[in-house]
């Protein structure tokens, strides 16, 4: 976690800030939509002495605000207009009971209701509550169920995977400008092992393999107009356990086990809910899978703006029971760690045959076995296709479709990313600045690609 004392400098080290709470002016300003009004308001409490201790959260809030309409761009009209393209009598009154039901997520910009660029694509994954939508291109569950059966029947799946990742600005750099960009790469981690860097843009540093978010860095002057590349490949393996055949002690170690603001934090709310949900539970390894299970029978998955407009994780999520895959892992990690049961994060990107994409999930320690695996998004979306075998497979359990760059939320990167990152919680694409200013994700080209995966033998190893 960004330091509050060596990392004075560090522009994201201000949202540790998020539950400080505005000031009531600012914050019903901020509620109404009243963004320039809110703007103002903000800019006249970091001038003032008295108000000295307010001055991170409200230094975080006006970037909060300032990126809120770049997100929130859709208009109502808007959303109607695109929906009619595929249903021609959607009504105001069906998008409204879609607003109401949480289905679109929403923010006031100026006195007006604005929806996510992606509000239609979290409406195709429930094409029954929106009859006619197109639905979403089909998922390749044939390779991923034949995947679960090979670890399943193994007891272990392994492959050798190489990627390539780059990362552009598409703004316009001086001639001397300076652009610094950090592109993530395999850490090591109890799947990953053979890391190998086998080509990359010249001049690049690599953090060591246990970064907590592990990256390869470029410093350029000029250059850094073309962006940067690098290429990699490591060995993943995953093992199979059947969670009901784990020995579990009463006793669990002490790590893991605290706060992480602002975004791992027991909350009133979260205290009881968990309380509940483990209500009659007798082992850590139960109190684990209750969590889990709750999880994926209630939160639904709802695609999320940037984590740095997002107020706290976890207790969001258990309030509004939507989350994308961070926010499922953040939350499980919550419950867990209220419960007694150590959890961490892991994240990088989920790597199929058809195609690479952005993906976290969660780990939780059961002694004396150590280490398992959740990922409650794909469990959630189990239940939702109504594939309860697969759902049940994702709690203990981690498919080898991953790479796995980071092993915890809200870390700073190596070398250091003083200004505002895109997203200053996670690194699943990379972060880019030119001059000291940090882009965001429509300020630069960042894409990773498959070269290759190989099957490894089906060789267990312990844990």
């Amino acid at each position: 976690m960004p330091s509050t004392t060596s990392t004075a400098c560090d522009l994201n080290a201000d949202f540790l800030h998020l539950r400080d709470g505005l000031p009531p002016e600012i914050e019903r300003a901020k509620q109404a939509g009243d963004l320039k009004r809110a703007l103002r308001l903000i800019d006249a409490a970091l001038a003032d002495d008295a108000r000295a201790e307010l001055a991170p959260l409200l230094r975080a809030e006006r970037c909060r605000i300032m990126r809120t309409p770049q997100e929130y761009c859709i208009t109502r009209d808007q959303a109607l207009a695109a929906m009619r393209k595929e249903i021609a009598s959607f009504s105001t009154d069906e998008l409204d009971a879609l607003v109401n039901r949480g289905r679109i997520d929403w923010r006031m910009v100026d006195g007006e209701m604005r929806f996510l660029p992606s509000w239609m694509d979290s409406l195709r994954f429930y094409p029954a509550e929106v009859p006619g939508i197109h639905s979403p291109e089909s998922r390749n569950l044939a390779a991923r169920d034949a995947l679960l059966a090979e670890m399943r029947e193994n007891g272990v799946a392994a492959r050798r995977i190489t990627l390539r990742a780059h990362i552009r600005p598409l703004v316009d750099v001086e001639r001397n400008g300076v652009v610094r960009a950090w592109l993530p790469v395999p850490a090591s981690c109890p799947q990953q092992s053979r890391i190998e860097i086998l080509d990359a843009t010249p001049g690049v540093r690599v953090a060591p393999e246990d970064a907590p978010q592990r990256t390869a860095h470029w410093e350029s002057r000029g250059a850094g107009r073309r962006g940067f590349e690098v290429t990699y490949r490591y060995d993943i393996r995953a093992q199979y356990v059947s969670p009901d055949q784990i020995a579990c002690s009463g006793e669990q170690p002490t790590f893991d086990l605290g706060e992480e603001e602002p975004h791992i934090v027991f909350t009133p709310y979260l205290r009881r809910l968990t309380e509940r949900v483990t209500s009659g539970c007798s082992t850590p390894l139960e109190r684990a899978r209750a969590i889990y299970d709750w999880i994926c029978e209630n939160v639904d998955y709802r695609f999320q703006p940037p984590y740095l407009l997002l107020d706290s994780l976890a207790d969001s999520a258990a309030k509004s029971l939507r989350a994308d895959c961070g926010v499922f892992a953040t939350l499980f990690i919550t419950m867990c760690r209220i419960a007694g049961i150590p959890a961490r994060w892991q994240s990088g990107l989920s790597v199929r045959p058809d195609g690479v994409g952005c993906h976290d999930w969660a780990m939780f320690y059961i002694a004396p076995h150590g280490w398992l695996w959740a990922d409650c998004s794909f469990g959630s979306a189990a239940r939702r296709e109504g594939d309860e075998d697969r759902r049940e497979f994702y709690f203990g359990n981690l498919d080898p479709w991953r790479m796995v760059a980071n092993c915890q939320l809200f870390a700073q990167l190596d070398p250091p990313d003083l200004a505002l990152r895109e997203d200053p919680f996670d690194n699943q694409l990379g972060e880019m600045s030119v001059d000291g200013v940090g882009l965001t994700r429509h300020q630069m080209e960042r894409t990773v690609g498959l070269v290759s995966m190989e099957r490894l033998e089906p060789v267990a190893r312990g844990h």
